[in-house]
């Protein structure tokens, strides 16, 4: 399935997305849910009913009309999710960022896979992302991945991890590298370098959707990997390439983390961590060790950022500028 959550009346509503149209999940069949976070909780008993009834408007079996994609308001898939963390999955990333800083890359990366919690409720999906003056100090985007979870559990093992991921989605973990990079010399955060905006969206796809593009994880890691290609373009310009199958560590391997001494719930948020080029922090450190004379390039105001995945649809947002003067790094006690 490819579900879609979009502002109806002022409220949210669960959609199919097919065709590049959307059929309301409740009007489709009044036994499913109009929002994503009651289809999350209940999907043991409601995903069955929910694919068939995805099937029967595949085929056109159904009689309900479709709206227009384009003329929607579309939100974030799971506009208020129970958790939001972030994983660290692509050694290239950590390797990459590492060599650029002129250090050995962290041979406890290839030991256990790590995430942070950041701000659930920062979590929106396309269009506009208010930025303070101060997030304009190097600005980034960071082009992931990410699943939401369907299913409670605690200790869960790697092997059985998959069965809690109700599907997949584009990540867009907007940083703030300045307030980031200054708080993390205290060894806490990265805090307010993250907690302003986190994109996911525009949809999101479930395994079975996925299935075509599944490859064996790499060796000695346990979960499903798929060959999905990911592209970022700023402004039209691509910017970064990678592919999710490159993840070292699998969101199974992710969610065992997670689940250790702990309860992931449904609605919780995953993501993979920066793909390989995937932000301009790693592209500009490349970029001055290979050339001194290199120009940097930060996000600014009216930047348009579109990522696309393979198979889990293309997102965009244009970075806007609030009409303040209000700055947290001016007010540092000297």
């Amino acid at each position: 399935m490819k579900l879609v959550t979009y502002a109806k009346n002022g409220s949210e509503q669960l959609a199919f997305f097919v065709d590049n149209k959307l059929y309301d999940t409740n009007a489709v069949n009044s036994a499913l849910p109009s929002t994503m976070m009651e289809l999350l909780k209940n999907w043991e008993t409601l995903a069955e009913t929910a694919r068939k009834a995805y099937n029967e408007v595949k085929e056109g079996k159904t009689g309900v009309s479709g709206m227009e994609y384009n003329s929607a308001a579309i939100m974030a898939p799971v506009p208020h999710p129970t958790s939001c963390r972030d994983g660290y999955a692509f050694r290239q990333h950590v390797a990459a960022a590492r060599r650029n800083r002129k250090v050995d890359m962290i041979a406890e990366f290839d030991q256990y896979p790590i995430f942070y919690f950041t701000n659930h409720n920062a979590i929106q999906g396309p269009g506009d992302i208010p930025c303070m003056p101060d997030h304009f100090q190097k600005l980034d985007f960071e082009l992931e991945a990410a699943v939401v979870l369907c299913k409670k559990g605690r200790n869960v093992r790697a092997e059985d991890a998959d069965q809690y991921i109700a599907g997949y989605m584009i990540m867009n973990d907007m940083s703030a590298r300045t307030l980031q990079m200054e708080e993390m010399l205290l060894n806490l955060g990265p805090a307010k370098g993250k907690d302003f905006s986190t994109v996911i969206g525009p949809m999101l796809v479930t395994p079975d959707e996925l299935e075509p593009y599944k490859v064996p994880a790499k060796e000695g890691h346990t979960g499903a990997s798929y060959k999905l290609g990911m592209k970022c373009w700023v402004n039209g310009v691509q910017v970064s390439e990678g592919n999710m199958s490159d993840m070292d560590w699998t969101f199974a391997e992710i969610i065992e983390r997670c689940a250790y001494g702990a309860d992931i719930l449904p609605g919780d948020v995953i993501g993979s961590g920066t793909v390989g080029t995937g932000c301009f922090l790693e592209l500009n450190g490349t970029g001055l060790l290979n050339d001194p004379g290199y120009k940097v390039q930060w996000l600014q105001p009216g930047d348009v950022v579109e990522m696309e995945i393979e198979g889990l649809g293309r997102l965009k947002n244009t970075i806007v500028a609030e009409k303040t003067d209000f700055s947290i790094l001016k007010l540092k006690k000297m």
